[in-house]
């Protein structure tokens, strides 16, 4: 093998651990290149969102199942974090985990019944949920301060450092992101990950080859749980206030869009999906009017013209080109 053929063989072989690389490097620097608050708020409410996403991808792109009620499972971590530190008086860190632990025993109690329906049937149940979770949110004033939200949430902290300002929230929030995007990738290259895979292929097949369809359902979906639930808990932290319009239906048909468009089946594209879905509404002042029409027409789009969504579709369209190219130079 050439020097060239070398180094690309290296590069294939550890393309993901550099792409993690290079990201984390930018976002360490991206506050020095732009330290505008507004614009590190928005990058810091993309990290939230990627965490959601990045846990529904594994459930709808890798197990092939299906839910519109994540937008729960976020808002239970928020109010529960919330609860938790004001109400009761308890340290931030330790509530996040333990209202994540108590958010994936909720998931679990639901999951065991709920997944053993598939299809339209999942979705609709998911979709109840996450109607009985807001409305629970909305009417439980004396717990949840109803509609008028929960304000008051402490700021987390390390030591004598007080994460209060766009600056060390980017790092806090992004650090979880990247946590959570690596243990992803490790799981989706596990046995674990070729399990889910082999259940979004074929679910008769995969339990034909040994994989416990069921329990990998279950396990998967109080893991998306978990990390929809360690989200809310960073953003009741980050804004200090929340309210049940945050976790309604919508939020949870936002987070399947971010999850088609980025790419199902899809880790990279799960941060990708975020970030656009996120940015939209900088880009264009009439989504504020015909929100929901916008994400209508680009889920059609996506669905129609790159099912499998912009990174994996632009992703394959360049590996078929490259192909053709080096077939067409070969034979030159």
């Amino acid at each position: 093998m050439t020097g060239r053929q070398n180094l690309l063989y290296f590069l294939s072989l550890h393309r993901t651990g550099l792409f993690a690389t290079l990201m984390a490097a930018a976002l360490i620097l991206f506050p020095y290149i732009e330290d505008n608050p507004y614009t590190l708020g928005l990058t810091n409410l993309i990290a939230i969102n990627a965490i959601v996403v990045l846990g529904l991808n594994l459930f709808i792109g890798y197990a092939g199942q299906i839910s519109l009620g994540h937008a729960a499972f976020f808002g239970l971590g928020a109010y529960g974090s919330a609860i938790a530190t004001v109400t009761f008086g308890l340290p931030p860190w330790p509530s996040m985990f333990l209202v994540a632990a108590l958010v994936g025993l909720v998931a679990l109690a639901v999951g065991i019944p709920v997944l053993r329906l598939s299809g339209h049937y999942l979705a609709m149940a998911t979709l109840g949920l996450n109607y009985v979770v807001h409305t629970v949110l909305l009417q439980w004033d004396e717990v949840t301060g109803g509609p008028s939200g929960f304000a008051g949430i402490p700021s987390l902290s390390v030591a004598d450092v007080v994460f209060d300002d766009p600056v060390s929230l980017h790092y806090l929030l992004w650090g979880f992101t990247m946590v959570c995007l690596l243990l992803c990738l490790n799981l989706v290259r596990s046995g674990v990950g070729r399990g889910l895979a082999a259940l979004a292929g074929d679910e008769t097949a995969a339990a034909s080859l040994g994989v416990d369809t069921r329990a990998a359902k279950v396990k998967v979906f109080v893991l998306s749980a978990v990390l929809a639930s360690l989200a809310g808990s960073l953003f009741a932290h980050c804004y200090s206030y929340v309210s049940p319009d945050t976790f309604g239906i919508f939020t949870s048909t936002d987070m399947v869009i971010m999850v088609v468009v980025g790419g199902m089946g899809s880790i990279w594209g799960s941060v990708f999906g975020a970030a656009f879905l996120t940015l939209l509404p900088e880009w264009m002042e009439i989504f504020d009017t015909y929100k929901d029409f916008v994400h209508g027409g680009i889920l059609v789009l996506v669905l129609m013209f790159l099912p499998q969504g912009l990174i994996t579709g632009l992703t394959d369209m360049i590996r078929v080109r490259m192909a053709l190219w080096r077939r067409d130079h070969a034979a030159a």
